[in-house]
């Protein structure tokens, strides 16, 4: 039997403001669901909360019921919460606190700390479903955003103002490039870089912490992490926190920001969930019918505009390395490089484990990249490209049997293949291999040298997991 908010005792608790009205009354909890009983019905999306112990517990209506009842997300933990505990409306949908006091922070996706520091002090909050910049105050994305990382430089190099997509299944290193770009941004462009954690492993989340301030780059970065022990709810909203703090970054301190997301598959499936427990029926392999709604919600408001530019780079989990999943390709739409790293470059020890002709970007132009860029370019996806077609039949009959001009790609391809490694600083305490940036045109010098047959002599050994080829040759 459903309660009537209208006929209901409700009691203040000594935590709201005197002046809060309550706008009805928990119904019942199930799971991170919860049913409210509203005197009124608050819009979709606003934040409503309870108090309990002298905390706020905050809630998002997903659902209207009906003309007096609302269902709701919770955002927090639902311990301790009864049914006939008051409910009060913010008038506001989740807002987040703003400031340049947020860099070098580790924060919730409601800007609360999680470093252990202290609160961070400011007046100005800002929603997190804000709408997208209008089409006239935008600017389209140009340019290369050099990142010191060889392989991605070279054959798809990321657009400044642009999304990449770093694709793979589990284990084949998204965090760990994710990551190594950070640091390179911070380092190479004095950028700001926004770190999302959907979901993240609370292990990961505070490794990935002290390695930055290990490297130096931390005062430069802001961290927000939505833990995977967490509500769906937050997980689905995390990422929206950090696109806000982005966004405030690019418009009010006009800086070149870096936005990284590990994982926009975690989001999907937070959105895949919050679907499941408000009813709606699964659409296409389980699906929420909502996807490419929400995919797009985050994605079009990843804009620059004439105040600065934002950068996104997203790790994106492929379930059952199947790129052809419905989360996978709606994703992909929204992406100006895709960056497919695969098991069987891992398992041949080739790091980053990408896969040169599977990935793609829109930059690959000559008239964007100059005409030395793109024919370098070309030259080694042509090498690699026929050493591919020709893996089975050295395989099966050995090297001896190719022409002369075949042996001689093969040999260079795979020179090619093992240059393209690269040792990352963030990874070198654990490698003990000290970690390499190695400018665009260096990477171009090396590669023409390779074509040209210059180091034809030089064992594949000495190509491994180097810089730049000086180093390799010294």
């Amino acid at each position: 039997m459903r309660m009537s908010p209208d006929k209901l005792h409700v009691p203040r608790s000594a935590s709201v403001p005197e002046q809060a009205v309550p706008v009805g009354v928990i119904e019942q909890v199930h799971g991170p669901v919860v049913d409210l009983a509203c005197r009124y019905l608050p819009p979709l999306h606003q934040a409503v909360y309870a108090a309990l112990d002298h905390e706020r517990y905050v809630f998002e209506v997903h659902q209207h019921v009906d003309e007096r009842h609302v269902r709701a997300i919770t955002l927090h933990r639902t311990t301790g919460l009864r049914r006939g505990l008051p409910v009060y409306d913010t008038g506001f949908p989740v807002r987040i606190p703003a400031s340049p006091a947020c860099l070098g922070r580790l924060v919730n996706m409601f800007g609360e700390p999680l470093d252990g520091g202290s609160a961070i002090d400011v007046s100005t909050y800002q929603s997190v479903l804000t709408k997208p910049i209008a089409l006239h105050e935008t600017k389209p994305a140009s340019g290369i955003l050099e990142t010191g990382i060889k392989v991605l430089d070279l054959l798809f190099p990321f657009i400044r103002g642009g999304k990449t997509g770093l694709f793979g299944g589990a284990g084949v290193g998204k965090t760990v490039l994710l990551t190594e770009f950070m640091h390179a941004i911070v380092s190479l462009h004095q950028g700001v870089s926004v770190f999302a954690g959907v979901g993240e492993r609370i292990r990961e989340g505070h490794e990935l912490w002290h390695e930055m301030q290990a490297a130096g780059v931390m005062p430069h970065t802001l961290m927000v992490f939505g833990q995977m022990d967490e509500s769906p709810g937050v997980r689905f909203r995390v990422g929206l926190s950090a696109l806000t703090y982005a966004e405030y970054f690019r418009d009010s301190l006009q800086r070149e920001v870096l936005l990284l997301i590990d994982n926009v598959f975690r989001f999907v499936q937070a959105g895949s969930e919050i679907s499941g427990l408000l009813g709606r029926m699964p659409a296409t392999v389980g699906y929420q019918p909502t996807l490419l709604t929400e995919i797009a919600e985050l994605q079009e408001r990843i804009i620059s505009t004439t105040n600065g530019s934002i950068t996104s780079v997203q790790a994106v989990y492929v379930p059952a390395d199947d790129m052809t999943d419905p989360a996978v390709t709606g994703i992909l739409s929204h992406l100006d490089t895709l960056v497919i790293l695969t098991r069987a470059q891992a398992s041949k020890g080739i790091y980053p484990a990408v896969d040169p002709l599977q990935s793609s970007s829109k930059l690959m132009d000559r008239h964007v990249l100059g005409n030395r860029h793109y024919m370098v370019a070309e030259g080694v996806r042509e090498h690699l490209a026929r050493y591919k077609e020709l893996e089975d039949i050295i395989a099966m009959l050995g090297m001896e049997e190719l022409s002369e001009s075949d042996r001689r790609i093969v040999l260079r391809a795979r020179k090619l293949q093992r240059y393209l490694t690269q040792p990352f600083h963030v990874t070198a305490e654990l490698t003990g291999i000290a970690g390499a940036a190695v400018p665009l045109a260096d990477t171009l010098r090396d590669c023409e040298a390779f074509l040209r047959g210059l180091y034809d002599e030089l064992p594949e050994d000495r190509c491994y997991m180097r810089g730049s080829m000086a180093e390799a040759t010294a």
